[in-house]
C-alpha cells in the first residue's frame, strides 16, 4: 500500500516539481521494461536526466519511488472518474461502476509502469493487496456517494470494499488470460458487480 506520504519531501518551487515529475516517469518506463527487481535509483536518475542526488532528495530508495508512482497513480484515477461521473445523472450508479472499470482498464493498457504498480499491491514483497484495495475502496466509496448524494456509512464503505476486491481478483485472472485482457471475462465482471451493488444501490 502506498505510504501516507513516500516522499523524503515535497516540492515547493515549479522546477522542483517539474524534476519530480521527470523522476516519476522515468520511474514508470523502466518499469515497463526491467520489472520491479532491476529498477534502480540510478537508472532512473539517468532517464530522468537528473543527478542521482535529486532522486534521493525525493526518495530513500526504490520503494518509495514506487510508491510513489502507485499514489500518482491512485490520484489520476479517481481524477478521471470524477471527470467522466460529471456528466452522468445522478441516480445512474451503473454508469459509475462503468466508468470505474473502464477508466482502470485504460489506464492498465496505456499508462506506463501500471501493469505493474498500479495502486501499490503489485510491487513484489509489498503489503497484501487488501492494504492497497482498501484506499481505492475509500476514494471510490467517497466519489460514489457524493454523485449519488447519499451518506457515506459503514453499510457503503464495506460493499464498495467488497467490489473492489472481486473486481480486482477478476481483473487479475482477465489480464493472466489475455495480453489485454479477456472481454469475456472482464464482461462477467461487469455483471457481478452490477448484481452485487444492486442490493445496496438500488
Amino acid at each position: 500500500m502506498p505510504s501516507a506520504n513516500p516522499l523524503r519531501r515535497m516540492p515547493v518551487q515549479q522546477r522542483s516539481a517539474e524534476r519530480l515529475t521527470r523522476i516519476l516517469d522515468a520511474c514508470a518506463a523502466l518499469l515497463d521494461e526491467t520489472g520491479y527487481e532491476d529498477l534502480s535509483t540510478r537508472d532512473v536518475a539517468a532517464r530522468a536526466g537528473v543527478p542521482i542526488g535529486s532522486v534521493y532528495r525525493f526518495f530513500g530508495n526504490k520503494r518509495a519511488m514506487a510508491e510513489a508512482l502507485a499514489a500518482r497513480n491512485l490520484d489520476g484515477y479517481a481524477q478521471r472518474i470524477t471527470e467522466r461521473i460529471a456528466a452522468l445523472p445522478a441516480a445512474d450508479w451503473r454508469g459509475v461502476v462503468d466508468a470505474v472499470l473502464d477508466e482502470y482498464l485504460a489506464m492498465k493498457r496505456t499508462v506506463p509502469g501500471f501493469a505493474l504498480v498500479d495502486f501499490g499491491h503489485r510491487i513484489p514483497l509489498a503489503a497484501p493487496a487488501s492494504g492497497a484495495n482498501h484506499e481505492v475502496a475509500d476514494r471510490l466509496a467517497e466519489l460514489l456517494g457524493t454523485h449519488l448524494g447519499r451518506t457515506v456509512d459503514a453499510s457503503l464503505r464495506r460493499a464498495t470494499l467488497v467490489a473492489v476486491e472481486a473486481a480486482d481478483a477478476l481483473l487479475q485472472l482477465a489480464f493472466r488470460v489475455g495480453p489485454s485482457g479477456d472481454p469475456e471475462i472482464i464482461a462477467e465482471t461487469r455483471e457481478l458487480l452490477y448484481a452485487y451493488l444492486a442490493r445496496v444501490l438500488d
